[in-house]
């Protein structure tokens, strides 16, 4: 599994924070695609990413677990399946799954713009 380093438009690294929220955002994204069959697989591999993540850049006093619990309940769904796109191919994620995800995005995308119009 290969971790990733995330740059911002500057050019400088992302805090490992935000890089820890994606990847948890990734996994609360995965967790609501009901029509994937194997998400139980990909759930898990993404969990393992994440405690690679932890264990090879901790913070000390940083609370995860209360982060993660924020990422859950703050982003969106659309953000968290944005997210997705990011992590799913370190994680090698099957392309039926990152179309899936595309798919589910449009959607919501389509019933913001249907949302707007009303």
């Amino acid at each position: 599994m290969v971790l990733f380093i995330c740059y911002n438009n500057y050019g400088d690294f992302m805090e490992s924070i935000d890089t820890f929220r994606y990847i948890v955002g990734a996994y609360y994204g995965i967790r609501e695609m009901d029509n994937y069959d194997l998400k139980e697989y990909v759930l898990k591999d993404i969990e393992e990413y994440i405690r690679t993540f932890v264990r090879e850049n901790y913070i000390e006093g940083f609370d995860y677990k209360s982060e993660a619990e924020k990422v859950d309940s703050e982003l969106s769904l659309k953000t968290k399946l944005q997210d997705a796109l990011i992590v799913l191919p370190r994680v090698n994620a099957s392309m039926e799954l990152i179309l899936l995800v595309k798919a589910k995005i449009k959607e919501i995308r389509e019933e913001e713009i249907h949302n707007i119009d009303n």
